[in-house]
């Protein structure tokens, strides 16, 4: 062949080759989130689709659940008219190194793939929900605590959600909530970019009172009356210490005198909640598979002396998740016969005591709770419960009487505040003060705690924050030095003297701490 004979064939020496350009993929995004332990983490969810066989796919260490999901995504979307493209459906869960879990990806999945010829952006709009089969979207357990958890962090301000979870949801202010019952009506909304914030406000069915501005609820509903528990005066008069400033309050006597009685109505006679209290309440309610009433009643939570240590702080083989310490948190835990727990749990109890918080360490991850309770402790003084009996002969041995009572180590001891020996039973005693009167004593006491600025109540300052509000006077700085000398008083034990006597000054109305506050508050010492 010659050059001639193809010459028509070719283009012209200055002619260009027009390629045709490739349209870059649309890649949409959506917020939602995942709990990492009590915390929210935010996920970017994105989609992509491309060429190829036909398929879904979710990617980004997703858990079954939401594996699970694909199905009821294709359900919900083929139900409501919607044709799957013939393209394969790529979805990523960003950071993929995070484990994600829970059902409330549903909708956000759904939204994506109903989307994908629309590009769109929406920034700061969280969307959560599940959906069942025929595209109704349903709320879950896990949506309170991720967006409180969120909220806190300063990270959401508005989000789709559920319309059956807003009469939770309505609790947590400054969040835009929009509410959807349908997929179809959420593709709509997101198609006209119509969002309107879901208006209606929460009020707390309970009295409250306002400090510095601030308001604080509480309950006056006394399910179990002080005035039930015969004599005890002394034990009474420390419960109502206790509750007025959260110490730690620790009870020994014989069995039937009154302890666990004393320990169960202290719940109400605590202090009263601010909203971020209540709050964290019902998300640590939620997370223990509970719905919360939002009351505002401090829990109280009362393991059995059987229960395993992870049960009692948390964890967990794959998934950590809080235990009893955990859902205590703003209220009491109370051990009875401390002595029968582990000494694992004992020891491990130190953690919670000193720092208000639990960690818990497994492979996957490290978790931290938050436990700021009133650690609440009942005892018999031997075994047989009888060595304080007058009437009564004890049948323990010596060295049963020290073993048990060698079970709680002195580090352990030292973190509580207030020890009572109880009184024995008599037939003439009588029930000398109702939870009524204690309540409006700890009310009184708290009223005075916040006026003077504290953020925390006296059972939980600080070292700086003690120096700075339990301040002495000159008689009671000296019976205070004299007891230092004589008992050889730890730092621990000097700083629990001082935060007691503060709320004895509280609860007698004293601006600084006297000398009869601080003699009341040495007598509450633990006798070694």
């Amino acid at each position: 062949m010659n050059a001639k004979t193809h010459s028509g064939n070719l283009p012209p020496q200055n002619q260009k080759i027009k390629v045709k350009e490739k349209q870059p993929a649309i890649v949409n995004r959506l917020a939602c989130a995942t709990l990492e332990g009590v915390n929210a983490k935010v996920i970017e969810v994105e989609a992509t689709f491309t060429k190829g066989l036909p398929g879904f796919s979710v990617v980004g260490l997703a858990s079954n659940d939401i594996q699970e999901a694909k199905e009821r995504v294709k359900s919900a979307l083929l139900t409501n008219d919607f044709v799957f493209p013939p393209l394969k459906i790529t979805i990523n869960l960003s950071p993929s190194d995070i484990k994600k879990n829970g059902t409330h990806f549903d909708l956000s999945l759904a939204l994506l793939v109903a989307l994908n010829k629309n590009a769109f952006t929406e920034e700061g709009l969280f969307v959560f929900g599940e959906l069942g089969l025929d595209g109704r979207v349903k709320s879950s357990t896990l949506l309170f605590p991720l967006i409180l958890s969120l909220k806190e962090q300063g990270l959401i301000r508005r989000a789709i959600v559920p319309l059956e979870a807003i009469k939770h949801l309505s609790h947590i202010s400054g969040v835009d909530f929009i509410a959807v019952e349908t997929l179809s009506e959420t593709i709509q909304l997101l198609k006209k970019k119509e969002f309107k914030a879901h208006t209606k406000q929460f009020s707390y069915e309970a009295r409250s009172l306002e400090i510095s501005g601030k308001p604080y609820y509480y309950e006056e509903s006394f399910e179990s009356d002080f005035a039930e528990v015969k004599g005890q005066l002394i034990a009474k008069r420390a419960a109502m210490i206790a509750a007025a400033g959260m110490h730690n309050f620790f009870m020994e006597g014989n069995p039937g005198c009154g302890k666990s009685m004393i320990a169960k109505r202290l719940k109400d006679i605590l202090p009263p909640l601010y909203e971020e209290e209540l709050l964290s309440i019902a998300k640590h309610q939620f997370l223990d598979g509970q719905t919360p009433d939002f009351k505002a009643i401090r829990p109280m939570r009362s393991p059995h002396h059987t229960a395993t240590s992870a049960s009692i702080f948390g964890g967990g083989s794959g998934q950590a998740k809080i235990g009893e310490v955990a859902l205590a948190n703003y209220g009491i835990l109370f051990f009875d016969e401390i002595p029968h727990f582990s000494k694992n749990v004992l020891e491990a109890m130190r953690e919670p005591l000193q720092d208000k918080k639990v960690h818990i360490a497994r492979v996957n991850a490290k978790i931290e709770y938050q436990a700021d309770i009133m650690f609440v402790a009942a005892q018999n003084p031997c075994p047989c419960g009888n060595l304080l009996s007058k009437t009564k002969a004890c049948r323990c041995s010596e060295v049963e009487i020290k073993r048990y009572q060698n079970k709680l180590s002195d580090p352990f001891l030292d973190r509580i505040d207030l020890f009572v020996v109880m009184q024995e039973v008599n037939i003439d005693d009588k029930g000398d003060i109702s939870s009524e009167a204690m309540h409006k004593a700890v009310i009184s006491a708290f009223i005075k705690q916040k006026e003077r600025g504290q953020e925390r109540l006296n059972g939980k300052l600080a070292e700086n924050e003690i120096e700075r509000y339990c301040l002495l006077t000159v008689d009671a700085g000296k019976v205070l030095e004299g007891a230092i000398a004589r008992f050889g008083l730890s730092h621990r034990s000097i700083a629990s003297v001082k935060k007691v006597g503060r709320t004895i000054a509280d609860i007698n109305g004293h601006e600084k701490i006297e000398k009869k506050d601080i003699l009341e508050a040495l007598s509450y010492r633990r006798r070694k």
